[in-house]
């Protein structure tokens, strides 16, 4: 006998473009076979859905290839980081504390 059907969503989004499609999976089906069986790729070439973190969501899924979805559930494709988040937030802290000496400088004159 064949596992029920589900229904969840897959998302993927550039700053310039974004897709939402609806897709019908067996129960049992894990967040990575969704995003592979979703044919997102046709849209956004170039995009490894083999390699992509992906999450459900909002949330990052650690292992998606483990992780089953449930009817209803949105998985979200997410894009490679280019900038570490920590590194950019220490090189804005550091310029906005030059950014202040500079300009507590100026005052003293």
């Amino acid at each position: 006998m064949d596992k029920p059907m589900i229904a969840v969503e897959i998302v993927y989004a550039l700053a310039d473009k974004q897709k939402l499609l609806s897709l019908a999976v067996h129960q049992g089906t894990s967040v990575r076979q969704a995003a592979l069986r979703s044919g997102m790729d046709n849209y956004f070439p170039g995009l490894d859905l083999a390699t992509s973190p992906l999450g459900i969501f909002g949330k990052a899924v650690p292992k998606p290839e483990e992780r089953t979805l449930v009817e209803g559930e949105r998985v979200e494709i997410y894009r490679p980081l280019i900038a570490d988040p920590k590194e950019v937030r220490k090189q804005r802290a550091a310029k906005a504390a030059q950014n202040k000496a500079g300009e507590a400088g100026e005052s003293a004159i």
